[in-house]
């Protein structure tokens, strides 16, 4: 038979419609096989049944996975957007506190994918109120700077971060924390240091008095340790002067913050060091 031929001009026309069948029988033998066993006749109940019972339990099988890792895909959105949106991406730090930190902010603000940056003073001490104690993690803040590398201000219950003022000694609690503690706006709670003060009436460890003018809540371990006040109380408080313990960093992709840690570390010198 030539190609040329009527008879071999249907075979080629032929060939598609043939794949097309083929694929289409391919298609529907799984289905045909799935429903003669499943609808069995009479003297075939058992093979009826168990196909029936297979069928079920593979179907509850995929719904459970579909459940299941939807829930953690959610959970790691939400740990990522209420965690890693409150915690700066890196750190610059020196071996001293920072005395011209300010110049040192604009050379990090200059690195690449830098998206803001913010000077902190951090200690540790104990908080008493009403007779209840409570560790705590002390962060003294530029308030507007913060905004840059943090959102915690879009997380208060009460209060506003933005009021907390240089020389007025306030702070701003996490929602644990200040559960704990049963204080509320307007409070005085008692923050003392791991240090302590010679006076001529002896040796006291030193504190200080601050007033409650805000609560925070980020759904994170935060809630129950950290406070905040202001940077320049923070000076004062810990007795850093005019320094700082080093600056915040943010970047626009976090998941980019170790390079750009490094890289943002060889431009600044060896005399500062980062991490994130």
């Amino acid at each position: 038979m030539t190609p040329g031929s009527p008879r071999g001009a249907r075979a080629t026309l032929s060939s598609p419609l043939n794949s097309a069948l083929m694929r289409a029988m391919n298609l529907l033998l799984p289905l045909y096989i799935g429903l003669r066993y499943t609808w069995a006749k009479r003297r075939n109940t058992f093979i009826s049944f168990v196909s029936l019972f297979a069928f079920i339990g593979m179907a509850l099988g995929v719904f459970a996975l579909i459940v299941v890792l939807s829930v953690m895909n959610g959970f790691d959105r939400e740990l990522k957007d209420r965690i890693l949106r409150v915690v700066p991406h890196g750190f610059v730090e020196a071996e001293d506190p920072i005395a011209d930190w300010r110049v040192l902010l604009d050379r990090v603000m200059d690195g690449r994918g830098v998206a803001g940056a913010a000077p902190y003073v951090a200690g540790h001490g104990l908080v008493t109120y009403d007779g209840s104690v409570h560790g705590l993690e002390i962060q003294g803040i530029d308030p507007e700077a913060e905004r840059s590398v943090s959102v915690v201000h879009e997380h208060m219950l009460v209060g506003d971060l933005a009021e907390l003022r240089a020389g007025e000694y306030q702070i701003v609690l996490g929602s644990l924390l200040a559960r704990y503690l049963a204080v509320t706006i307007g409070d005085k709670v008692q923050v003392t240091l791991p240090d302590v003060s010679v006076t001529p009436a002896g040796v006291f460890p030193r504190s200080k008095r601050f007033t409650v003018i805000g609560v925070f809540e980020v759904g994170a371990q935060l809630d129950q340790s950290l406070a905040l006040i202001h940077m320049a109380d923070a000076q004062k408080l810990l007795r850093r002067q005019n320094a700082v313990d080093g600056l915040r960093v943010r970047f626009n992709d976090i998941y980019k913050a170790p390079v750009l840690l490094s890289d943002l570390q060889r431009n600044l010198g060896p005399q500062y060091k980062t991490r994130d």
